[in-house]
This record gives structure tokens, C-alpha cells and sequence, in this order.
């Protein structure tokens, strides 16, 4: 990240977004812009069930290949069901971070619902950030549950816990946005 000095102010400022010090301001303001955070914790409700599906789908496909494959092995290749467990973890988060990751800042649920992951800045959510965001949200809904669930009726932009430690927030696409703030 380069800076250059202001001069007149004697303080660093990133021209990329114009401020000082790299330090970046909330985007999506709950006050002001009200329309990025309607309908976004059903949304997410909705995007994660998809998700669920997505991911288990291809892991219960290996599951019943393996039961076949054991069959046909005489039970030789049911020693690979011990792999299941790695896999779903692998898949899950490769799955996370390839979607998040991609362009559309979503996953395949989040895609089909109209909202996005974006960091708390603004910027586009990128696939290290998404496998973390994944970790992070079985880690706190494991150790936490159901008190994860509570923590986004108790702030505005609607954040649940994983996504305060990964730094993002989750709006509506800014095509669902725009209609919703035509709609008022």
C-alpha cells in the first residue's frame, strides 16, 4: 500500500480512498443507508440452508460411493469411510473460500438471495477471507451456540460473531438495494 504525504496537513493520506492514516471508514451505514441491511438475517437464513445442501450434497454422493465401492470390494473399500470427515472439513472450506472468493463476494445461497459479504470497508470479500469467515463460524457456533445467534439482534448492521473477528459484514447486492430504497 503506498502513501503519500499530504503537505499541508502533515498527515499520510491513502489516495486510493482519501483519508488519513489507511484508516478506513464503516461502509454501509445502518442510519443513512437502512436498504443494504433489510431482510438480510432472514436472507442469511435462506443462503445458509442452501449452503448446508451444497455442501453435503457431493459429501453424502462419496458417502454412498464408498458403501458401493465396499460392496463390491467385499468390504475392503469401507476402510475409506474414515475419509469423510477430512473431506467434509477440505470441501467446506475450499467451497467458502472459492465462493466468497469469487467475484460476486457470495456463496451459491447467498447468490440466490440477493445478498453479499463485503469487508467491513467495502471492498470485496477475497477466498482467504471467506475460508477464514468458514472457520470461524463453526469454531463460534460450536463453542458459543445458541448464544452466536443473539449478537446480531444487539447491533445495526445486523453482524453475527464470526463476522466481527473477520472483519465483514453482510448486505444486500446493490441491485437488491436499489430497489428496496426505490420502494421508500
Amino acid at each position: 500500500m503506498s502513501h503519500t504525504s499530504d503537505q499541508t496537513s502533515g498527515t499520510d493520506r491513502d489516495p486510493r480512498y482519501g483519508f488519513a492514516g489507511g484508516a478506513r471508514p464503516h461502509a454501509y451505514d445502518p442510519v443513512t443507508q437502512p436498504e443494504y441491511f433489510e431482510g438480510v438475517l432472514s436472507r442469511r437464513l435462506v443462503a445458509f440452508c442452501v449452503d448446508v445442501v451444497m455442501i453435503l450434497g457431493p459429501i453424502v454422493g462419496l458417502a454412498v460411493f464408498i458403501f458401493v465401492f465396499g460392496v463390491v470390494t467385499l468390504s475392503l473399500g469401507w476402510m475409506l469411510f474414515p475419509l469423510l470427515g477430512p473431506a467434509f472439513v477440505i470441501w467446506a472450506i475450499a467451497y467458502n473460500a472459492l465462493t466468497l472468493g469469487s467475484p460476486a463476494s457470495a456463496t451459491l445461497g447467498m447468490r440466490l438471495v440477493d445478498i453479499e459479504m463485503r469487508t467491513w470497508y467495502g471492498a470485496p470479500c477475497y477466498s482467504l477471507l471467506g475460508a477464514v469467515h468458514a472457520v470461524l463460524f463453526w469454531v463460534s457456533v460450536s463453542a458459543l451456540t445458541p448464544l452466536v445467534l443473539l449478537v446480531p439482534l444487539f447491533n445495526d448492521r445486523r453482524r453475527l460473531l464470526h463476522d466481527f473477528l473477520a472483519g465483514t459484514v453482510v448486505v444486500n447486492s446493490p441491485q437488491r438495494a436499489a430497489l428496496l430504497r426505490r420502494k421508500v
